[in-house]
């Protein structure tokens, strides 16, 4: 049994007893977390697709912890023109593991 949920504006494919790493959500380390935006639910050959969303369907998932990705490196340079420009950036994030999937 797996789904499809959107959060933080991407969506993941996720199945029960998985980690992932979702952008940051306002929830407390150990707290549990209700996923109310389903966008697909398959189980088996049984499969239910919403039009955006699956009605009454739900994930729950437990916050593991509160982190920020690898730093990305950006630079940027004009060739002969004595323009570079250096900048960095780390994403904050949430790792959540999937608890269920009710629908």
């Amino acid at each position: 049994m797996y789904a499809v949920i959107k959060t933080g504006g991407k969506q993941y494919r996720i199945k029960v007893g998985e980690k992932l790493k979702v952008e940051r959500l306002d929830a407390e380390e150990g707290s549990e977390l209700v996923i109310d935006q389903v966008l697909m639910i398959a189980d088996g050959d049984n499969v239910s697709m919403g039009k955006p969303l699956v009605e009454g369907a739900k994930v729950s998932a437990t916050v593991l912890g509160q982190g920020r990705h690898a730093k990305i490196r950006i630079f940027k340079m004009r060739r002969r023109k004595h323009y570079q420009k250096h900048q960095g950036h780390r994403q904050n994030y949430t790792e959540i593991q999937i608890t269920g999937i009710s629908g």
